[in-house]
């Protein structure tokens, strides 16, 4: 069974940085993508940023420029940066991971870490 577990979330000034990390454990195979989504207080879940199986990167709009992913695939593991944080940044911060089961067609199926706060004050 695959398990994913966030780390790195804290309190934070405006402007300050965190990093956070995303770890797996057990039979992590046909990674498809993985990515850092978050979840404000009375909010949806959105995506902050993702990075595909082929390397390539993409980002909210709102993150652009200031956070930064990037992943170990030997672990495997990925890693949000986030720099020139802001009060709107507060949420909860969740890693997913999408792994491909298919043999024959693609299966894609996800999993998710339990989520690390962050608080950004102003």
């Amino acid at each position: 069974q695959v398990q994913l577990v966030e780390s790195g979330g804290g309190l934070v000034q405006a402007g300050g940085s965190l990093r956070l990390s995303c770890a797996a454990s057990g039979n992590v195979f046909k990674i498809h993508a993985m990515a850092w989504y978050r979840q404000g207080l009375g909010k949806q879940r959105e995506l902050v940023a993702m990075v595909a199986s082929n390397g390539s990167t993409n980002y909210a709009d709102s993150v652009k420029g200031r956070f930064f992913i990037s992943r170990d695939s030997a672990k495997p593991a990925i890693y949000l940066q986030m720099n020139s944080l802001k009060s709107e940044d507060t949420a909860v911060y969740y890693c997913q991971f999408v792994m491909n089961w298919g043999v024959v067609k693609p299966d894609l199926r996800d999993i998710w870490g339990r989520g690390t706060q962050v608080t950004v004050s102003s």
